[in-house]
């Protein structure tokens, strides 16, 4: 017989949403054992090695108050232990990559030191137990009850029965959804169906889903040759051009997302093109006093390395290793092409001082530890957010639903990448919007709660609510809410559907420092 473990609380998954429903549970007093498939806990901001993307208003409101701790105490992290110049050190909003896309662009390995930091005094305690390098293999259920998930040590072989009143699904892909035999969807909707602007004119497509990408830290040494080894796959990406694309795909041209022209970019920033390097930095080595950082340190996540020939969800497992083992290729393949082919203002080719970090990122072959998944199996929940909730274009008002039921608030434009499906990307405006209690909760079982890019959105919708503080604040929400449920003998139903049970819940998520609504 294998190994049992039982807790008030299962978290399957260690994603962004799944560590901060662990240390809003456990803040609530309550047991939690959390699994992970990785080494490392904390999704797309450690294991998929993705900064975070955030919203113009972030330093003052729209995120959770666990949230912008997170924030501080990554900046904490180098004022601390990094010798940084006096001009730095004095910068209260201090971005460490200072990248275009974020306003705290970091390391990954600073974001897994500062999530388990936050999570060391409950782990210390015995109230949280993190299993790393467990994937979920299988779960009992009765009626509408899941009873029991088992995990398998990747490595081990070992199996672990996991009992607790409650299970989040925190997992990057849904994992534990078909599991469970929960009611879930996949893929783009109908308009049909959905009535969105911008879903498909035709039938619903489960398998047409967002491309992934497999990310990477890399530096630059002048003058030294760090060009790695020719990747087998290298002579089909070199020549790959998809039929939306407007060059091959290792160029340095893509189609800009809003409105599909085609726009040039530039590895070091120059002229006015758009600086790739600078794009994803996590180490701007101008912070630092000289001699720290040999280099920037930069995250590849660029257009030239999403991959979209194939899902990883609902598909054989031969299927699912095929295309992880090809988006691998591909950035590898980025890497060699930068490395030995690409242009370059001088009139030369390529650039063989560019050096892959391993340590960046916490593994031996430089890539993230997991592949960046934009789009996840989501739960047939009681209330699906859908796009005429959030779209300026149609809110004569210009403002998003306010649910009465928000356990939270997000903000960021509705941002779809190119898809399986073969098309290109869906770029279009958002407003800020509020995350309904409603999209949390699926219409059949009573115990499983989705914490991650899970819930009940559509393929449209996911496009905004796929984001780290977003993310963050579904986890939050959930954790707190299974919390509240064990506390007073509820359902998460009850509370949706009771007035007096709603309030007393949303004043608790208050008192956790959960913004509810936008000022």
């Amino acid at each position: 017989m294998g190994k049992e473990m039982q807790a008030d609380i299962v978290i399957i998954g260690g994603s962004t949403g799944g560590c901060a429903a662990a240390l809003a549970a456990c803040r609530l007093g309550k047991s939690v054992i959390m699994t992970e498939e990785c080494d490392w806990i904390g999704g797309q901001l450690t294991s998929q090695a993705v900064p975070p993307d955030e919203h113009q208003w972030i330093e003052y409101y729209g995120s959770t108050r666990s949230y912008r701790q997170y924030r501080q105490y990554v900046r904490q992290y180098y004022q601390d232990f990094f010798p940084l110049t006096p001009d730095a050190r004095q910068r209260s909003l201090m971005n460490p990559g200072n990248a275009i896309v974020s306003r705290i662009s970091h390391e990954p390995r600073a974001a897994y030191a500062v999530i388990k930091g936050m999570l060391a005094p409950y782990e210390h305690s015995g109230k949280l137990t993190i299993l790393t390098g467990y994937r979920v293999e299988s779960c009992e259920r009765e009626a509408d009850q899941v009873t029991s998930a088992t995990v398998k040590d990747s490595l081990q072989g070992e199996e672990i029965t996991l009992t607790a009143p409650y299970f989040l699904d925190a997992t990057e892909c849904g994992d534990l959804l078909p599991l469970a035999n929960i009611e879930y969807v996949t893929g783009a909707e109908s308009r049909a169906d959905t009535g969105e602007p911008h879903a498909l004119d035709g039938p619903a497509d489960p398998m047409d889903m967002q491309a992934i990408t497999h990310c990477y830290a890399v530096d630059y040494i002048e003058g030294e040759d760090h060009t790695i080894e020719k990747p087998e796959d290298y002579a089909f990406w070199q020549s790959y051009q998809a039929d939306f694309w407007p060059e091959r795909q290792l160029s340095w041209y893509s189609p800009k997302p809003r409105t599909l022209e085609k726009v040039e970019y530039t590895l070091f920033p120059r002229d006015d093109l758009f600086s790739l390097w600078r794009y994803r930095r996590v180490i701007d080595k101008s912070l630092f006093k000289p001699g720290t950082f040999a280099s920037d340190i930069t995250m590849v996540n660029w257009p030239q390395n999403d991959y979209w020939l194939g899902s990883v969800i609902d598909v054989s497992e031969e299927e699912r290793q095929k295309h992880l083992r090809a988006a691998k290729q591909l950035s590898l393949s980025l890497l060699y092409w930068m490395q030995t082919e690409a242009p370059r203002p001088d009139g030369k080719q390529g650039y063989p001082g560019l050096r892959l970090r391993p340590d960046v990122v916490g593994t031996r072959d430089g890539l993230a530890q997991q592949v960046y998944i934009r789009e996840s199996r989501r739960i047939l929940a009681e209330f699906t957010v859908v796009e005429q909730h959030l779209s300026p274009d149609t809110r004569a008002d210009q403002k998003s639903v306010r649910y009465q039921d928000s356990v939270g608030v997000g903000y960021y434009h509705i941002d779809l990448h190119p898809s399986t499906a073969g098309r290109n990307y869906i770029d279009v405006s958002s407003l800020p919007f509020h995350i309904p209690l409603g999209s949390l909760i699926p219409i059949t079982v009573d115990n499983v709660l989705p914490s991650c890019k899970n819930i009940g959105t559509t393929h449209i919708t996911n496009g905004c609510y796929r984001l780290h503080p977003v993310e963050w604040n579904i986890g939050e929400s959930v954790g707190t809410l299974a919390a509240y449920c064990l506390d007073h003998g509820y359902t998460p139903r009850e509370v949706l559907h009771d007035a007096r049970k709603l309030e007393s819940f949303q004043q608790l998520l208050v008192q956790e420092g959960v913004e509810l609504t936008w000022p």
